[in-house]
């Protein structure tokens, strides 16, 4: 008996030993060479967030400028693309370049919501309050986020891209039709064509009869399993472009094959980085022996 009630003290006692340690904390996994930037609430009420990430010859050449791609939906966006960035780079088929994910500063955010301010050109139906603010957005970039880039990480005001997905892909083309002169390329991932009854080939067709060039590469993808009628708006745009012949514009169109919507964006990206960075591109073909 005597045996019995010391292993239960001594089982007690190891249960409250358990109990009194806490459990090991481990540190959480962070991309490497990223910042995030929260910016000052705008004119327009908008508090943005930068998602950062800097090449790996950043801190080793304190004069040299880069290129900048800028992506659209950070918060989700951004991881693909710098691991992607990253596997080309070593490939040496990009340019090294810093990537900016544009996103907004706070917790527990609706970025469904969110988004649609900044990244609808037109209103998204007529119940739809808070859409239709893209050109706010370009404004914004121009005034607040661009310079900060340039003046404090090195960015190359001649060697700007921008990428989007979806709604993103549509704020992208959009940002090509209304301030051509802003970037050097546009990677538009499954854009939202359908959006305003197919409102950005209306765009496209009044710049085209501009005749005014658009110096910059253009990559469109859609997937292969989207919904069906949002896929028919991409492919839409992608039939348009060779009949619009915008001077200067050098694009490629592609389906992914086997994905969805947002299964595209890996392949999307990685390819659309290839194409538009290709003249800056420190290696082309095949690997070298």
């Amino acid at each position: 008996m005597k045996r019995f009630v010391l292993s239960l003290a001594f089982l007690f006692g190891a249960l409250q030993a358990q109990a009194a340690d806490p459990a090991p904390v481990y540190p959480a996994h962070t991309i490497p060479n990223t910042q995030l930037r929260a910016l000052p609430k705008n004119a327009d009420g908008r508090t943005y967030q930068l998602h950062i990430h800097l090449p790996g010859s950043f801190a080793k050449e304190p004069r040299r400028r880069y290129p900048v791609l800028y992506v659209t939906d950070g918060y989700w966006d951004f991881a693909t693309v710098v691991a992607s960035y990253n596997n080309l780079a070593y490939d040496k088929v990009v340019p090294e370049f810093i990537t900016v994910g544009l996103g907004y500063a706070g917790d527990n955010l609706d970025y469904g919501e969110l988004r649609g301010w900044e990244l609808s050109p037109v209103k998204l139906g007529p119940l739809a309050f808070g859409t239709g603010n893209a050109d706010k957005f370009i404004a914004s970039l121009e005034k607040d986020i661009f310079p900060l880039l340039e003046r404090e990480y090195r960015a190359d005001p001649a060697q700007r891209y921008l990428a989007g997905s979806s709604l993103g892909g549509l704020f992208t083309l959009h940002a090509m039709y209304a301030k051509p002169a802003l970037f050097k390329g546009y990677i538009a991932a499954s854009p939202a064509v359908v959006v305003g009854g197919d409102w950005i080939i209306g765009q496209a067709k009044a710049y085209a009869a501009t005749g005014k060039p658009i110096a910059a590469r253009l990559y469109v993808t859609g997937a292969e399993n989207e919904w069906p009628g949002f896929l028919a708006g991409i492919q839409r745009y992608q039939a348009l472009l060779p009949t619009l012949k915008h001077p200067e514009l050098v694009y490629e169109n592609r389906t992914i094959d086997g994905e969805r919507h947002a299964g595209t964006k890996a392949e999307s990206y990685t390819r659309g980085m290839r194409f538009v960075f290709a003249p800056l591109a420190p290696e082309r073909g095949p690997s070298k022996d």
